[in-house]
C-alpha cells in the first residue's frame, strides 16, 4: 500500500524530470543553431538568416586592409570567384591567413551589408594532411 501512496510523487517527479530535458535540448538547439553557407549561398539568402552565419570560402586577392587588430577583406566563392562578400573581423589572425587561403568566418551580417565576423579559422594547407596511398 505504501507503493500507492508514492505513485503521484514519482509520476510528479518524472514529469519535471522529462519537462526539464526537454527544455534543455529545445533552447539549446534553438540558440545555437548556426547557417553554414558559401558565398553564393549567404548572397542569395534573407539578411534575416545571416543574423547568425558561419561563412566558408576564400581570400580574395584584392580589398585587403589591416589596421592594427582590425582586417577587411574580400571572401569569394571558391566555385564562383565572382560571387564576393566583404567581411570585418577584430582579433588575432591565424598564421596560415593569407590571399589565396580557405577560411570559415563565424558573425552576422550588419545593416552596412558587410559580414562582422567574431571568429575566423583556416583551413591547413595540404602538406600538413596524410597522404592517401595504396599498398
Amino acid at each position: 500500500m505504501n507503493r500507492k501512496k508514492n505513485l503521484p510523487v514519482y509520476i510528479a517527479a518524472f514529469l519535471l524530470f522529462a519537462g526539464g530535458i526537454g527544455y534543455l535540448v529545445y533552447s539549446g538547439l534553438s540558440e545555437n543553431s548556426v547557417y553554414f553557407l558559401n558565398v553564393s549561398e549567404a548572397r542569395a539568402a534573407e539578411p534575416d538568416k545571416l543574423a547568425q552565419a558561419r561563412l566558408f570560402g576564400t581570400v580574395g586577392e584584392n580589398g585587403l586592409s589591416h589596421q592594427g587588430r582590425e582586417l577587411a577583406f574580400q571572401l569569394q566563392d571558391k566555385d564562383n570567384p565572382r560571387e564576393i562578400i566583404s567581411v570585418v573581423y577584430r582579433g588575432i589572425l591565424p598564421d596560415t591567413f593569407k590571399p589565396g587561403a580557405e577560411v570559415i568566418v563565424e558573425g552576422g551580417i550588419t545593416p552596412e551589408g558587410h559580414f562582422s565576423a567574431k571568429s575566423l579559422m583556416t583551413k591547413c594547407p595540404s602538406k600538413y594532411q596524410k597522404e592517401n596511398r595504396k599498398i
